[in-house]
């Protein structure tokens, strides 16, 4: 069945959620934190289903890494190096089940080669100091190549873009895209393995492109309705099998009190604006596919909002149930 799927949502101080019938009725999950159980009222940043087990999926938390091998329903922590650390962003290696590499707060990256066993911290020369009053950075992107497997990139908030050739072992600065702060200012990274592979940056200005492995970019700016000031921009992805279509959430601001689920499905050239049948509440903060259900898009917003879409999201229905913060999703065939 199409519609045969689980959705996990990774919420700010509520833990991790979970359906398992498309939406329709909805379970905290039950998180086991280093030194007791509870329901796991945690700041959950991350989530990352593996490419290479359908029920595996990763969640990072300001305790650590977390894994669940029953589709989100329960989780246990996974031995991490250092304690206080933040856990933003994960990706699985494609090729090598046992490669996985973490992007954290402040920002660094982490690499294991056994599974996440043991771990590494990779020499990437992010800032320790944000140019806006943000905190710390924190790795917010992080991707690896389809294709290259051995091409992974990674991206913070605020700190820049840095791209390896080499699995993680060294790293090169991403000259600025633009002239201001918010160039430096990631926040989503997708990979369109289309007509051309295309590396997909999103910023608060926009959706960065790049087509020659980060030597060269073009960027793509979103309007507001009724706003003459740039759309906040946050989240990006590719629908699964089709590299054409890709999907960007905005904002009218920051957080904001409204959003927008924008769509191309020719490769980012042109974009139209989907609408949605109740209007975000805040910007659209994030997206969730999987290639085992490639029609089915999963959409939040930043305050809770959750919106489904089973048609390649040509229509979109909002889920009844609502949460606090959301930071992260994930889905996974039943």
């Amino acid at each position: 069945m199409t519609n045969d799927f689980t959705i996990c949502m990774g919420t700010v101080g509520a833990g991790i959620w979970l359906s398992s019938d498309c939406g329709e009725h909805w379970s905290k999950a039950r998180v086991e934190l280093p030194h007791f159980w509870e329901l796991g009222d945690i700041r959950v940043y991350a989530m990352a289903v593996s490419p290479h087990e359908a029920h595996r999926v990763l969640a990072g938390s300001e305790l650590g890494l977390h894994v669940s091998e029953d589709n989100g329903r329960t989780w246990k922590s996974m031995p991490f190096p250092i304690e206080g650390r933040q856990i933003w962003s994960i990706a699985f290696d494609p090729m090598d089940r046992d490669i996985i590499f973490v992007g954290a707060k402040p920002a660094a990256v982490f690499r294991s080669v056994d599974g996440g066993r043991t771990w590494e911290r990779l020499r990437v020369a992010f800032p320790e100091r944000c140019p806006i009053p943000i905190g710390p950075p924190r790795v917010t992107a992080l991707m690896v190549d389809p294709v290259d497997h051995r091409s992974v990139w990674a991206g913070a908030e605020v700190g820049g873009v840095f791209h390896s050739v080499d699995g993680g072992d060294s790293w090169q600065a991403i000259p600025p895209f633009g002239g201001s702060e918010s160039s430096l200012d990631i926040h989503g990274s997708a990979i369109s393995v289309g007509r051309q592979k295309k590396i997909m940056i999103t910023t608060p200005d926009g959706i960065w492109s790049s087509v020659d492995e980060g030597r060269n970019w073009s960027m793509h700016g979103f309007k507001f309705p009724n706003q003459e000031q740039s759309a906040y921009t946050r989240a990006v992805a590719v629908k699964p099998g089709d590299p054409e279509t890709i999907f960007v959430g905005n904002g009218n601001v920051v957080f904001g009190d409204s959003g927008l689920v924008q769509r191309s499905r020719d490769g980012g050239q042109t974009w139209q604006n989907i609408p949605l049948p109740v209007p975000p509440n805040s910007a659209v903060y994030g997206f969730a596919t999987n290639p085992a259900n490639p029609n089915v898009v999963v959409a939040n917003t930043f305050y809770g909002y959750i919106y489904l879409s089973e048609d390649g999201g040509d229509s979109w229905r909002k889920l009844p149930r609502e949460l606090t913060e959301i930071r992260s999703q994930a889905l996974l065939p039943n």
